[in-house]
């Protein structure tokens, strides 16, 4: 078996869905990563990314970006690079180029907090596909230090109950009321 297999199946086998959107979806990229020659391939219709909600725990914000491929504001992340097989650090290497962010750490530990199938739709170069979002919490120290990669990917300091009602997406609603509970434990 691959290192690449091996470590999302392990993060898969140590996570326990919520509900039966995401036991389906959990179900569903198990099987994938399971029987598939690469899950990181972007060359075919279903393959993973990681992504995560970046927090700044001391305000209690989080930090959205405008996706326009999406056209909603949505976490940070994306796919993985050659040789990256894990989705926390694609999660974390996404962060810091798509915010500037060069402090972000896996918060308040590098479990998995959602795994969701999205479908994203088709562009100039690429068709309709899906992803299997591994998606995780990202902290940083120098929340001001943001900075878009891109002046068409502009990013927001939100509170979690304004950053649910800034999305168009459900699954982010979600995994935003995840965040928020965990922004409600006190350190």
């Amino acid at each position: 078996m691959s290192i690449a297999r091996a470590t999302v199946e392990d993060l898969f086998a140590q996570y326990h869905p919520n509900g039966s959107t995401e036991i389906a979806d959990v179900g569903r990229a198990r099987e994938f990563v399971a029987t598939a020659e690469d899950p990181w391939s972007r060359h075919t219709l279903l393959h993973l990314t990681g992504s995560a909600i970046i927090v700044h725990p001391p305000t209690r914000r989080v930090l959205l970006r405008w996706h326009p491929r999406q056209g909603s504001w949505m976490q940070i992340g994306g796919h993985g690079d050659p040789g990256e097989t894990d989705p926390v650090t694609v999660a974390l290497r996404e962060g810091k180029e798509e915010t500037g962010l060069s402090d972000l750490v896996p918060w308040p530990d590098a479990n998995v907090v959602q795994v969701v199938i999205v479908p994203v739709p088709a562009n100039a170069v690429e068709p309709a596909h899906e992803h299997v979002d591994v998606r995780f919490v990202l902290a940083t120290a120098e929340p001001d230090a943001a900075t878009p990669e891109s002046p068409d990917a502009p990013l927001r300091w939100l509170g979690a109950a304004e950053a649910r009602e800034a999305t168009h997406e459900e699954n982010v609603r979600e995994m935003l009321m995840r965040v928020e509970r965990l922004l409600a434990v006190p350190g």
